[in-house]
Order: structure tokens, then sequence, then C-alpha cells
């Protein structure tokens, strides 16, 4: 019996015949895919400039992480959490201590950690804190990105996230990104958390002023609330730190929401880590997920985090993302406004005069290089952590013919 191929266009038609329609991908299909490479079904080779949104941090199909998937995958994949198994307790560990931190919840989506993040704090809020029952309050800040949940695009301050999905849950506070006094008017006594990105990345790219995370550190502790950081994308290397609120020396979160390229580009990993005071509020039953802590994704979370660190995929990041920001830069593009960010979390934000970001990454698609509009004006680039010179000076190339 033999298979039919399809070419790239029947393919696509069979997505968006059959799929529901939320995403505006550009129009090319991936079949196969190895390091920052990817290619499409009649063989066209394209560098993945994405990264999966920082999920492929490792590069695609990284070796070591793949024969971690496989030889798990011959042993056992799934046992739920009504029994124990025998990946669980190395891998929570390696996170646990890799982070600094106590106690680590495994679920599987971003959005899943982030909820769990959530639920956490408002128990710790009435059960440590002391708040009056369903009154906690969580700040939270314009142009977030944390996930797709009912509960989460609640909180967004981006429309078209909230159309016709309401009512939403109430308890979070809405503030500007980077304004500290605004911070600080938002607080109440029911305030148990803040709930910030070190750097906005569906936002733009967004970098907050030099020492805010240390400044909120210090407001919550004096307040006794909770700073949780979510670094799904910003964490496990992409900034040029293991994690992105290591450059504020004096910022110190409560909580980590990882994700992403936790489960090294291969199988959905994440989980939200912090101290047994605030973790240990769940009891049995107050929480939980079928998938979270399987040992498929244990085994290559292991495998992700060994690479990360014995490859010195953030001490990459920072070089290749200076490399890369000041080659830009030194084009002196008349379509670019600004060049920022940190490591390989890189962002262009095209002058409103030359129109939106979208028509400038179709031209780089048609150059072979794959990158994705965010915030309609900023061309993010975050490719993989493994990218070597001559792959970024084949990008560069590109990528100046189209912005110059």
């Amino acid at each position: 019996m033999t298979t039919k191929t399809h070419s790239s266009a029947e393919l696509i038609a069979l997505s968006e015949t059959y799929g529901a329609n939320n995403y505006h991908p550009l129009p090319i299909m991936v079949s196969r895919a190895e390091g920052v490479w990817v290619w499409d079904p009649e063989g066209k080779k394209y560098m993945d400039m994405l990264s999966s949104y920082s999920a492929l941090n490792h590069g695609h199909r990284h070796p070591r992480i793949v024969e971690a998937l496989k030889q798990q995958a011959d042993r056992c994949t799934l046992t739920s959490r009504a029994f124990h198994n025998d990946r669980l307790g190395p891998f929570l560990e390696k996170v646990v201590k890799l982070c600094g931190m106590e106690m680590a919840l495994p679920m599987n989506t971003g959005a899943e950690a982030v909820e769990t993040a959530i639920k956490a704090a408002r128990k710790w809020g009435y059960k440590i804190k002391g708040v009056p029952d369903d009154k906690a309050e969580i700040i939270v800040f314009d142009n977030n990105f944390h996930g797709r949940t009912t509960t989460i695009v609640g909180f967004s301050s981006e429309a078209q996230y909230k159309d016709g999905f309401g009512p939403f849950t109430p308890g979070f506070r809405l503030v500007p990104y980077g304004d500290l006094e605004a911070v600080k008017g938002a607080v109440n006594d029911n305030t148990v958390a803040i709930l910030v990105e070190p750097i906005q990345g569906e936002g733009g790219i967004i970098i907050p002023y030099e020492g805010y995370l240390s400044d909120l550190t210090a407001l919550c502790k004096e307040k006794e609330m909770l700073l949780i950081l979510d670094e799904i994308q910003t964490g496990l290397g992409r900034t040029g730190k293991l994690f992105a609120y290591q450059y504020d020396e004096g910022a110190g979160p409560d909580m980590l929401i990882l994700g992403k390229a936790l489960g090294g580009g291969i199988y959905p990993v994440s989980m939200a880590v912090s101290s047994k005071e605030v973790l240990g509020v769940f009891n049995p039953g107050d929480h939980g997920s079928t998938f979270g802590g399987n040992p498929l994704g244990c085994a290559v979370g292991i495998a992700s985090l060994d690479v990360l660190i014995e490859e010195d995929l953030p001490g990459k990041a920072y070089r290749s993302g200076e490399y890369f920001m000041n080659a830009i830069r030194s084009m002196n593009s008349p379509h670019v406004r600004e060049v920022r960010g940190k490591g390989l979390l890189i962002g262009v934000e095209i002058k409103r005069e030359s129109g939106v970001a979208r028509p400038f990454c179709e031209k780089l698609m048609d150059e072979g290089i794959l990158c994705k509009e965010t915030h309609e004006s900023v061309i993010r680039f975050a490719p993989p952590l493994i990218i070597s010179r001559e792959e970024m000076d084949f990008a560069l190339e590109k990528v100046k013919k189209v912005l110059c």
C-alpha cells in the first residue's frame, strides 16, 4: 500500500478546511527539521528564526533529547499521578536545584503552569497571609501574555483575546508595564501576588527599566506578596542568562513558571517552581493533571536541562544575540525604528511610515528565513540557541536584502 504524497498547497488547504481558524501562519508547510533548518515537502530549505516561540532553544531534534525520548518510550510512557514513576523524582530535583527553589509542580503546557501559579498564590494568600476568602487579588500588566485559558485571557489588555469569551474570573488588577508607581497604587491588603514577564515577548520584546524586578522584589517583601515570574518564553537560556531575571542582581522571585524549552522542542513539559511554604498549600485532590509529570516528559526534561547546561546554551545566546543585534543596527535600514532584545530574543520594530511587520516577514520567508510578526509592528527574531556564526551571517545577508 502506498501513501499519497501531498504538496505544500494541498496540505495547507487540508489544514484550513478542517482546522479552526485560530492562527494566521505564514504560507509554508514544514515536513522535516534538523538543528536550525526546516524543509517543506518540495525540499526547499528554510532557516527557523522563531524556534516555536522559544520552545526550540536546543534546535530541532537535538540528538541527545531525541535519544532520551526513544529510550523512555521503550520503557514506560505514562502512569498518571495515581502511581509513582521512576523519572519524576530525579526530574523535580534537577529543576528545583537549578532554580534555587524547594519544590515544583509539573504540568504540560505553559498556560497550565500559569494556572497552577495563580491557584497556589491565591491559596497561599488565604491560608498563609490571611486574606479573606474570595478576596485575593493579583497584579498583572498591560500587554501581558500568559496563555489562552479563560482565566488568563480575562486579565489580558488585548481586546481580541477576550472578545466573545466572557464572563471572566475576577481578582486581577491591570497596570502599565514598567511603571513602579502604578504597581504601588494597585496594592492593597488583599493583594497576594504580582505576576510579570521579565521581558514581554508577545508584547513586542518590551524590556523594562534596569532594576525594575529588584524594585518589585522589594515591594513584595514589604507588602507580604509573592513575586511570580513567567519565564516560559524568556527562561532556560533564551535571553543569554539561564533566567532573564538574573540580569537584575536584586531580583528574587518567589515562584518561577517554566515551559516551552523545558520540553526540548519535543514534548510539552511545564512547571511551577517555588518554596515549600507556597506550593505546600496544595493537598491531594486540590490540583492535578493526568499527563503532568509523566515519565516520558520527565526523561525529555532531564535531557533538555543537561544539554542546556553542558553545551552552555545561555552563553551562546548571549554572544550570538550581541552579534546579531549589532549587525542589524549597523545596516541603518530606512525601515527600522529600533532593535531591542536580550540574548536571542530580539525585536526589530518597523517604522510606522514603512507599514506593518507582516510583509517583511513574508519577504524573508521567500528568502528562506522564517520569522513572525508580533504586535503588528515588530519582527521577532529568536533562532535556536545552537545557531552558528556562519548560519547567523547567512540570515543577516537575507535580512539586509529585505530591510535595506
